[in-house]
């Protein structure tokens, strides 16, 4: 499944993997979020409401660029750098080339969408 996402004003395309969680992501689309920044590593935001991640491996190591959900928590976290093996995330896709403005600190507005 293709995505459109539309970060400050700038549109990028993703590709969400063929899971059970990634599924169940696209289900919520389309969303518009508030992303904050966390651990100065990703940019995270509440989803409307925990993923079904029950078929997901146990520990996901990330990169930049990726798309993910904390299950434990249930929102969403957009890596903008590599960050070690942690349990609980889940990897839901990745933008098809990674968006320079992730990285910039601070608050970002997000539309997600599918696109087929």
């Amino acid at each position: 499944m293709k995505l459109r996402i539309t970060l400050a004003g700038e549109v990028h395309g993703a590709t969400l993997s063929r899971t059970d969680a990634a599924r169940d992501f696209a289900s919520l689309l389309p969303l518009e979020l508030e992303l904050t920044d966390f651990h100065s590593t990703e940019k995270v935001a509440d989803l409307p409401r925990k993923l079904d991640t029950a078929s997901a491996p146990a520990a996901y190591t990330p990169g930049a660029g990726d798309i993910t959900s904390y299950a434990p928590w249930g929102n969403l976290a957009l890596f903008y750098k590599p960050y070690a093996k942690s349990r609980g995330l889940v990897r839901l896709g990745a933008f098809d080339q990674f968006p320079a403005v992730l990285s910039v600190p601070g608050p970002l507005s997000i539309r997600i969408e599918l696109t087929d």
